[in-house]
């Protein structure tokens, strides 16, 4: 088993966002479309009529909570999305989210055709699933990320508007 690992409670050069009650965090290095992969995702989440909110572009800081990955955002940037080549965006955001999946964002190439399904991200002592996507600018990411993982991405009848409560 491969992964990710970073320390909690530092900001993390990442995109976190939440679709329906599902967090999801994106990363990559500057310019690799953290920031139009994670406005992709929101916009179908929207066409879906899921809940959908920005939790932070760029930075991102991850903490721990009973185990959980909870992402934040940092004061002066929370609200704001950067769209290369559109501008710095207003999106609704969300506070405190917790994280269920981190998606790495890499070039095309016949090595990462087939990703590893058993790699990990992990934020101290909390691990989550790690999954590849190519930032291709195909349509559709969320609905890839759905396909490669549906059992994290639902909208639960009793929890309409996302995230479900940090205890």
């Amino acid at each position: 088993m491969t992964g990710i690992s970073v320390a909690a409670g530092e900001p993390v050069h990442a995109t976190s966002i939440v679709v329906g009650q599902t967090g999801i965090v994106f990363l990559g290095p500057s310019g690799s479309g953290k920031s139009s992969t994670a406005f992709a995702c929101l916009s179908e989440a929207m066409a879906l009529g899921w809940h959908a909110a920005l939790v932070a572009d760029d930075r991102t800081i991850l903490t721990v909570h009973g185990n959980r990955c909870v992402a934040s955002c940092p004061d002066p940037i929370r609200g704001y999305l950067e769209l290369r080549g559109t501008g710095i965006v207003r999106f609704r955001r969300a506070g405190r989210v917790v994280m269920h999946c981190a998606v790495a964002l890499t070039e095309a190439s016949a090595v990462t055709r087939l990703p590893c399904e058993s790699e990990t991200f992990s934020c101290g002592s909390a691990t989550m699933p790690l999954m590849r996507l190519w930032h291709d600018g195909a349509v559709g990411p969320l609905s890839r990320l759905r396909a490669a993982r549906p059992e994290l991405f639902f909208e639960p009848a009793g929890h309409p508007q996302g995230n479900l409560p940090i205890s």
